[in-house]
């Protein structure tokens, strides 16, 4: 598990207040694409009445790489469903190690579970992928999940497959070797953002997967090497999808099964 020298890193992207975000950590206000809110596979899968009870009050944002939403402990006060960016929940140890415990992408929400229980983050919710997301105030989904059966049925299911993705996780990161740990997270990163081009470096991919940067650096020119990835300064493109697939760990399809047979309503392939 790597060492985290991110104290200077906290106190420039440092994070966004739920309450009156730093635009010294964003963008700039999002513009809408041409699907609007509705980028989200989530918010696309409502029903008509259940998205207009929510549109109203769902409001654009665009992320860089690095910005912090929450930092452990911190009040949940919106939830925010991505588009095209990739969010990581990130437990931070007291000795500065970190490793990444979920990612959230266009097929989910970020923040909804936290907030039925503690309503505190669990732990860092940092923008690994920069992009777009749709932010929503946590009191009004929990009012109309509250007053639609189909909604919470919908946000329910989502759990489920959360805390499947969390628990194959956690089996990953203790037994597979790291080149495969590294296939199943640029695979399921193409998933989330769906193109090849990823803004991903060797210092954020090996804080993700509990690594040291040298490790990581050594399996990605082995995966350059054999002609599945292309790398770049501060990104990797995919160039043989099928060929990462094989490489993978048996993680990355379980994952993505459980999110096929809870939320099929939200399975488009990329």
């Amino acid at each position: 598990m790597t060492r985290r020298s991110r104290q200077q890193d906290s106190d420039e992207a440092r994070k966004l207040s739920p309450t009156a975000p730093r635009e010294s950590a964003r963008s700039g206000a999002a513009r809408k694409g041409p699907d609007g809110h509705r980028a989200n596979r989530l918010l696309a899968a409502l029903q008509a009445d259940d998205f207009q009870a929510l549109e109203p009050f769902l409001e654009f944002e665009r992320f860089s790489a690095g910005t912090v939403l929450y930092e452990p402990g911190d009040a949940i006060a919106y939830n925010y469903f991505p588009h095209d960016c990739m969010i990581s929940l990130v437990a931070v140890l007291r000795d500065g190690g970190s490793a990444e415990v979920a990612t959230f992408g266009r097929e989910g929400v970020v923040g909804f579970a936290s907030s039925l229980v503690s309503h505190e983050a669990f732990g860092r919710y940092v923008i690994q992928v920069p992009g777009t997301a749709s932010r929503l105030p946590v009191e009004r989904l929990r009012r109309a999940a509250e007053a639609s059966p189909s909604l919470q049925q919908l946000l329910r299911s989502y759990i489920e497959a959360l805390l499947a993705q969390t628990f194959q996780s956690v089996a990953c990161n203790a037994v597979h070797d790291v080149e495969a740990r590294c296939c199943r997270w640029i695979l399921s990163t193409q998933d989330r953002v769906g193109q090849d081009d990823l803004a991903l470096t060797h210092e954020f991919l090996a804080e993700m997967l509990g690594v040291q940067r040298s490790t990581v650096s050594i399996a990605l020119r082995a995966l350059q090497t054999s002609s599945l990835i292309a790398q770049h300064r501060g990104m990797i493109t995919v160039l043989n999808r099928s060929g990462l697939q094989a490489s993978a760990c048996e993680c990355y399809g379980r994952i993505r099964r459980s999110f096929e047979r809870l939320l099929p309503q939200t399975n488009e392939r990329s």
